[in-house]
């Protein structure tokens, strides 16, 4: 058996895991690789296996740098069977054609051919299959696939895959895909892992600890209050797929309540909102807490002052609206969208705020406002940066240092576990992570390279 890492090691996009077991090829994941020089270029690059040969895809989530190379997985020659949780399904296929239009422009402006067109993302989701959670699914000769709820975003998941060996035992591998940071306002706790032999395991926050995420609403209501009565505009750069929907909530609950100064608040976004309905026909996927108040009859992602953005003119007119508000819009590392023309706005105010919710990644325009530039370039014009900037921890869908400890620690407890891989993680992050493993857990623990391969 083999498995090899062609994307999502040392960086933290492009997941792309090809695991083959006898004449069974799985990948996990066909990410797009995003926020560095090179993404394009290697979103572009044949894939360094022949998808024809692909008989699986199994996919943790609907995030890009999971799942937005599917259809040119597809356009390349795959034909087989691809795996997720019905909202997974869901989410991606809504999410990818949203972005067939920044593709087509990508490729006139470089002059080339689009990495996929619609034919190719429609064909894609006809050889979707949607699963249940803890559902044992037949890869065939033996192997097994079951999804266990990650707790990152709506649908996602670990996904286990079992397979006997020579001698007829049973042996196992874990890939964690995106945990989540729990307790996240609207889903479960992650499952943690039963008996495994190997663990696939990432490290986004593989290098620290969050601050308490309990206080993440209160730090949410602090800064928006503090903003809006130096009368200036609170701005918040937001992934479309839950990061918005957490948003959406507690901003609900703070206004409910009267813990907010009632200013207009803008989801500027027509991806989020599209999404945002999606989530609605996904009840049983929240937590307790969050199916409760539904059944109350609480329209968790709406309150007095909301305000959907769905036109560009719509949009353009928000800024000219005086005094405070808030603009929740995409993308969450302000690598485009509309939130761009709200940054070059309010950016260099010195009474409004950035507010991010999320990671950014490496040389990403949000990850430089993060590190404190005070001139960044954003479509070609030089912006300052005088306003507040402000990060709250306690919104990131990712499992800090401890909880992927604690996660990687109880696949252990039975002794089986021979090598754990460390993946989606900045080198730093993986490295303090692999070295935490090695240390505290005596178990043996690498770093993969890109096309690294290992037997198992």
């Amino acid at each position: 058996m083999k498995l090899s890492f062609y994307g999502g090691v040392q960086q933290v996009t492009g997941s792309n895991y090809l695991l083959e077991i006898g004449k069974i090829k799985v990948l996990v994941d066909c990410g797009l690789f995003q926020g560095s020089r090179f993404a394009e270029t290697l979103n572009y690059s044949p894939f360094p296996y022949d998808p024809r040969e692909i008989n699986f895809v199994l996919l943790t989530h609907s995030h890009a740098d999971h799942s937005g190379r599917l259809p040119k997985l597809y356009k390349d020659g795959f034909r087989g069977k691809i795996f997720a949780t019905k909202p997974t399904i869901d989410l991606s296929a809504i999410a990818l054609d949203d972005n067939l239009d920044l593709i087509k422009d990508e490729a006139k402006r470089d002059g080339h051919a689009p990495l996929f067109d619609s034919g190719d993302l429609h064909q894609t989701f006809l050889l979707a299959h949607g699963v249940e959670y803890q559902e044992e699914i037949s890869l065939g000769d033996g192997v097994t696939a079951i999804f266990h709820d990650a707790g990152h975003i709506l649908g996602s998941a670990i996904i286990e895959i079992s397979w006997r060996d020579d001698g007829g035992k049973i042996q196992s591998i874990y890939f964690s895909g995106d945990l989540g940071n729990y307790p996240v306002p609207l889903l479960r706790h992650y499952d943690m892992p039963n008996e495994a032999d190997y663990i696939v395991v990432e490290s986004t926050y593989g290098d620290r600890l969050h601050s308490n995420t309990e206080n993440r609403k209160e730090i949410l209501r602090q800064e928006i209050d503090a903003t809006v009565k130096r009368g200036g505009t609170v701005i918040i750069p937001s992934f479309a797929i839950e990061r918005t929907q957490d948003l959406l909530y507690e901003l609900n609950e703070l206004i409910e309540h009267n813990e907010l100064p009632r200013v207009p608040v803008f989801l500027d976004s027509p991806l989020a909102i599209k999404l945002t309905k999606v989530y609605k026909n996904y009840e049983s996927y929240f937590n307790k807490k969050v199916i409760h108040e539904i059944r109350s009859g609480d329209d968790i992602f709406n309150f007095p002052g909301l305000k959907m953005a769905y036109s560009s003119k719509e949009s353009k007119a928000i800024d000219n609206i005086r005094g405070s508000k808030i603009v929740i819009a995409g993308s969450g590392m302000s690598l485009g969208g509309r939130i761009v023309f709200h940054e070059m706005r309010y950016l260099p105010d010195p009474n409004s705020t950035i507010l991010f919710i999320g990671y950014q990644v490496e040389n990403s325009p949000g990850r430089q406002i993060l590190d404190g530039k005070k001139e960044i370039k954003l479509l070609g014009q030089n912006v300052q940066v005088n306003c507040d900037v402000r990060l709250i921890e306690g919104y990131s869908a990712h499992a800090d240092q401890a909880m992927l400890m604690d996660w990687v620690g109880k696949a252990k407890e039975d002794g089986r576990l021979k090598k754990v891989f460390v993946t989606h993680g900045e080198y730093h992050s993986s490295s303090i992570l692999c070295q935490k493993i090695r240390d505290d857990m005596a178990i043996d623990a690498v770093v993969p390279g890109a096309e690294d391969s290992y037997e198992l």
